[in-house]
């Protein structure tokens, strides 16, 4: 092992609570900065190190997050996007219209009239991993859900 690998393992424990932490508290106000803080490393050097070990920034990871819980809310159909908006923690419209547009291919307001459709009948472990949010330059044609 080198003088390395310990310091990477530490960065990568670090990286993981920061992970963690947005999983669990993707509904609350949490950005960058108060991430970074909470582990003693600049934001700069959080968002450099998360998207390497993990492909995305610490944004992105918190947004894709959103949006998933976002999808099973709309499916459900009792909220109105604006309400799903502030319940899964976005606190702009606007912003959150256009993330899940580009993560799931459709509005939010056309995915919770027809989301549903999606996933009749199927087991909710199989429904959450075919919804699942997939960037559009990413996903394979099939991905992209269309009314």
């Amino acid at each position: 092992m080198t003088a390395r690998q310990p310091q990477d393992l530490q960065t990568l424990a670090l990286l993981r609570r920061v992970r963690d932490r947005m999983d669990r508290d993707y509904a609350k106000p949490l950005d960058v900065a108060s991430l970074a803080r909470d582990v003693h490393l600049s934001a700069g050097h959080l968002s450099r190190q998360f998207k390497r070990a993990y492909g995305e920034s610490p944004y992105s990871y918190l947004m894709t997050r959103r949006i998933e819980r976002a999808m099973t809310l709309l499916r459900r159909g009792d909220l109105s996007v604006t309400e799903v908006c502030f319940a899964v923690g976005s606190s702009s419209l606007g912003t959150f219209s256009t993330r899940f547009t580009e993560l799931v291919g459709v509005p939010p307001s056309v995915y919770r009239e027809h989301g549903a459709a999606y996933v009749p009948g199927m087991l909710p472990c199989i429904a959450k991993q075919i919804t699942k949010p997939v960037r559009n330059r990413e996903a394979p044609r099939s991905r992209v859900l269309v009314p």
